[in-house]
């Protein structure tokens, strides 16, 4: 049985013969064009790839497992059968040559045709990656897992084939074997069973191995389990026939030789699967950003880890069973936390089924409780509460994660729905992030800061200040000694008189930070200083004068620490228009736009306050301001927006001319006034009073009513919408991670946005975002969707077309708005003083307004702009979510990414943006699709026409061959 030096040749000669042999028929090519024809419709019909929306090939190869059973079994059937049939098997058992050289040839010849198969349809995934932002790593995979699961096939059919002589009973028994094997993993076995056997009953299916290679992960397990099967069958091939030798003579030790070494080669290669199946580390993640491995960013935070860390799987071995094949996943990825985490890493998995007491501390110490899911079989339906639940435990700070949290669905249709894990290592470690950073909150505060920092309080002397601050000064005195003595040394403290020595240090303040002296009145003559400062190297953050009571300063001194420190979470200040939801108008209608996705998306890795800027400052604890759609914004609260960029903060602003109003069946576009215009143009930014239309667009869903026999049929039609700027990658910052990392963003009725040069001094500036070079402008108010009568955009460009700025980060030293006036904060308070001492109000004693100016702002200051009122709507992502038909997400991620990385906080940003259903295709009009659809059709043509051509130059080459050698 060993490999002798005429192998290669003989094999060779014997896969050219089965090649030739094959093609020698027009059966071949009908059989390669059915094979193409089919792929080809289950694509673009049967899985519907343009209304689906998702740049990826994942319908092709869900049906392939189908595909090859019959593809397999068709190769096959005659292989050996009409060897035995025709009486040529005699000859070959007869033959000096090992019997393995044959079947090992056949098997090389149908492995051939196997890849020309698969050749054919590999236009289809260039065409998606021509129209799209492909993901490579799970195409190759898949083609991959598709060569190997048709391989295990054919290795099947040969062995069928062999045991018989009628071609059509090795087609129905090749078919019925190999169809075993794929359904033995599928729901359809497993929903019989719990989780822990549909576990094993998954590991021996050929489908739900190849579902998981084709989503990006070559495991080594899976690969050998192919390989195993295919030893198997080519194993038992070569015994079956050896065996037929035998049938006239006598059993000598030769035979029991062979006997002994094919038991022990099919009970190694089972065997070696169980073995595998215990190893989690050879794997290789293929997909783009590695979507099911650890990252670097997950690591740093492993690394950081003090104390051990529990994570806890609670899977039920009974759920639903869209959901229990994505358990396998979670526990893969699971057990990589484990191996990342050197030891601090506990990773559990429990069934709180046949666990009582884990179920109920899962009940009364997490809060974990069942999910009730309708489950049916062709029997019976019923509803089984499961769990599908995460914990994530650091000492005695706890998260949980459901499967709301985890998992993300698109919708081809009401019954066709496709569930994945949304993305689960950012969920996972956004947990643990959270549990550190609350563990962390609880313990020594300066444990955290690497480097020293220094106090500085910039107080004049105590006979110019007035009363309530000289208590303040005292409060402040003993707040930061008591947090020095907590430092160990990492806290340093200075008070300095910017009056003493002439004014000189009051004059270096305001150079450096534009401090201007403080008044309470705007008639009074008394002028004094009151800046608090915490300083580490270049880094200055001012704590505001906001509670002076000793609770209210020891919050704002531990929120300034905490800008320094590692580990905690930030906070952003949000504002919002007011006014409340209309339960009768899902569009929000007169109640104004909402933005609680918004909110609620931020605020699952950050923390979120509404922010109300009506007493002219931003709370001490906010590291970015976060202005969305603001409107109307009065001297005072644009006072605070301003003091808080002169104070080196990060102002985030969405806002434009206009935005849109969702009436009852009618849509219409109005003038929006947010009070910033001015403040914009001061600071070099403004934003024109037009909006932007783009071809390439995001589609708009608009409910259209058919009568069909008399029945009125509502369905969604998804029409042209140039209003929707569809921005790609190549109309984004590659250079920036806010959008590097985003396949596709839609800013919706966007204005452009104009740089003054004369006004930019010193700052940086970085573009973000831009529209098409095919875009234009309009200042119409009309914004209805408009239809043709040949259905199709009614839109058309007006006027010159070109790309416009609509995302921008401004960076730099900037001069306050209010620079050289009087903060309005006196003149509110004078005009309340002057109410009160007419009597219109009461006369209970309040605390002073104490406040100044600060004329510019340090280097770190940062606006960010995106010129859209819209685009992080709670309406307008509801509407994308309906185009998409899943969860649309890359807006929330694109404003989550700004604050990252205004927060200098890169971890999660560098895997926020992996979802599986977030790669959409562009806009494309229906004669491109069908464009595009026909073109694959016609090049699978052209494959097969290529082929014949091959093919009958090689019969003229062999007939010439053989006329030279008649000749000689």
């Amino acid at each position: 049985m060993q490999p002798d030096q005429q192998a290669l040749p003989t094999i060779r000669r014997i896969a050219a013969k089965e090649v030739t042999l094959f093609f020698a028929s027009p059966i071949a090519y009908l059989f390669l064009a059915t094979f193409a024809a089919v792929t080809l419709f289950i694509f673009f019909w049967g899985e519907s790839f343009f209304a689906r929306n998702i740049a990826d090939v994942r319908p092709m190869f869900e049906w392939m497992p189908v595909l090859l059973i019959f593809l397999a079994s068709t190769l096959t059937m005659r292989l050996w059968s009409e060897e035995r049939r025709t009486g040529t098997l005699e000859y070959v058992l007869t033959q000096p040559v090992p019997l393995w050289h044959f079947v090992v040839g056949k098997f090389a010849g149908c492995l051939l045709l196997l890849l020309i198969a698969l050749i054919i349809t590999l236009p289809l995934p260039i065409t998606v990656s021509v129209i799209g932002d492909l993901d490579w790593g799970p195409v190759w995979a898949g083609y991959l897992a598709t060569f190997l699961l048709g391989a295990a096939y054919l290795s099947i059919g040969l062995f069928v084939s062999a045991r018989s002589d009628n071609q059509i009973v090795s087609l129905i028994t090749a078919t019925a074997v190999s169809g075993f094997f794929y359904v033995l993993g599928s729901n359809t076995i497993t929903d019989f069973f719990g989780n822990d056997a549909g576990e094993w009953l998954r590991l021996l299916g050929t489908g739900s191995r190849f579902d998981s290679i084709t989503r990006g992960v070559i495991d080594l397990r899976d690969l050998y389990y192919y390989v195993s099967i295919i030893a198997v069958f080519l194993t038992l091939n070569t015994f079956m026939l050896e065996r037929e030798r035998w049938a006239s003579q006598k059993r000598n030790p030769q035979h029991k030789l062979w006997s002994t070494v094919t038991v022990l080669l099919l009970i190694n290669a089972l065997g070696a699967n169980f073995w595998l199946g215990q190893i989690n580390a050879l794997r290789l993640d293929t997909t783009a950003g590695k979507q099911y491995s650890i990252s670097s960013a997950t690591q740093n935070y492993l690394n950081q880890l003090q104390e051990p860390l529990l994570i806890r799987g609670y899977f039920s071995s009974k759920t639903h069973p869209l959901l229990a094949p994505l358990v396998p996943q979670l526990r893969d990825l699971l057990k990589e936390y484990e191996v990342a985490g050197h030891g601090n890493v506990k990773v559990e998995f429990v069934d709180p089924a046949t666990n009582p007491e884990e179920e109920k501390e899962a009940n009364e110490q997490y809060g974990i409780q069942p999910v009730p899911f309708q489950v049916a079989d062709r029997y019976q339906s019923a509803i089984v509460s499961s769990y599908f639940n995460v914990l994530v435990q650091y000492g005695n700070e706890h998260e949980v994660l459901g499967f709301r949290d985890l998992i993300e669905v698109s919708a081809r249709s009401e019954a066709d729905l496709d569930v994945q894990l949304r993305n689960p290592e950012h969920d996972i470690t956004s947990a643990i992030k959270k549990v550190m950073q609350s563990y962390q909150a609880g313990g020594n505060l300066f444990d955290t800061v690497k480097d020293p920092i220094k106090f500085t309080a910039y107080i004049s002397a105590d006979s110019s200040l007035p009363n309530e601050l000289l208590d303040f000064r005292k409060v402040v005195t003993q707040s930061i000694t008591d947090m020095a003595k907590k430092s160990n040394g990492r806290l340093s403290i200075d008070f300095v008189n910017p009056d003493a020595n002439g004014g000189a240090v009051g004059q270096q303040i305001a150079e450096q930070y534009g401090f201007k002296p403080m008044t309470t009145n705007l008639l009074s003559n008394d002028r004094f200083y009151f800046y608090l400062t915490l300083a580490q190297g270049d880094q200055v953050v001012q704590i505001p004068l906001g509670d002076m009571k000793k609770e209210g300063f020891q919050r704002d001194l531990e929120s300034g620490i905490k800008r320094f420190a590692s580990g905690f979470t930030k906070t952003v200040a949000l504002v919002t228009p007011s006014g409340g939801a209309n339960p009768y108008n899902p569009y929000g209608g007169a109640s104004g736009p909402q933005f609680n996705q918004l909110q609620q998306f931020l605020g699952s890795d950050l923390k979120v306050e509404k922010e109300d800027l009506s007493d002219g400052s931003v709370s001490g604890q906010a590291d970015i301001l976060f202005l969305a759609a603001p409107k109307e914004l009065d001297d005072t609260q644009l006072f605070a927006v301003d003091q808080f960029l002169m104070k080196g903060g990060t102002v985030i602003l969405a806002t434009s001319p206009y935005e849109a109003d969702f009436g009852n069946r009618s849509m219409t576009l109005q003038k929006h006034k947010s009070g910033l215009e001015n403040w914009l143009k001061h600071n070099g930014l403004s934003i024109d009073d037009q909006v932007v239309l783009d071809p390439q667009n995001s589609a708009f869903p608009i409910p259209v009513t058919r009568n069909v026999s008399g029945f009125q049929l509502q369905e969604i039609r998804m029409m042209d919408y140039p209003y929707f700027i569809d921005i790609r990658p190549d109309g984004m910052n590659s250079n920036n991670p806010i959008v590097s990392d985003l396949p596709q963003v839609t800013m919706n009725w966007a204005s452009p946005i104009t740089v003054s040069k004369d006004n930019q001094g010193d700052r940086k500036i970085t573009e973000l975002l831009h529209s098409s070079a095919e875009s234009w402008l309009s200042s119409s108010t009309d914004i209805l969707p408009k239809v043709t009568a040949q259905g199709v955009s009614g839109f058309s460009p007006e006027g010159n077309t070109g790309s416009h700025l609509l995302g921008v980060i401004s960076s730099g030293r900037f001069e306050s708005y209010f620079a050289g006036q009087d903060s309005p904060l006196l003149t509110k308070a004078d005009s309340a003083q002057d109410k009160q001492d007419s009597g219109k109000t009461d006369t209970e004693d309040k605390q002073p307004t104490i406040t100044s100016v600060i004329d510019h702002s340090p280097q770190s200051a940062r606006i960010i702009l995106f010129s859209s009122n819209d685009f992080l709507r709670d309406q307008v992502i509801q509407l994308a979510d309906s185009a998409n038909r899943t969860k649309y997400l890359n807006t929330l991620q694109l404003a989550a990414n700004t604050v990252d990385w205004s927060v200098e906080d890169a971890g999660l940003l560098s895997i926020r943006s992996r979802s599986h259903f977030n790669r959409t295709l562009p806009p494309m009009e229906h004669n491109n699709q069908l464009f595009w659809e026909y073109l694959n059709y016609a090049l699978a043509a052209l494959a097969l026409v290529v082929i014949a051509v091959v093919q009958k130059q090689r019969k003229k080459s062999r007939e010439r061959r053989y006329l030279h050698l008649l000749a000689q």
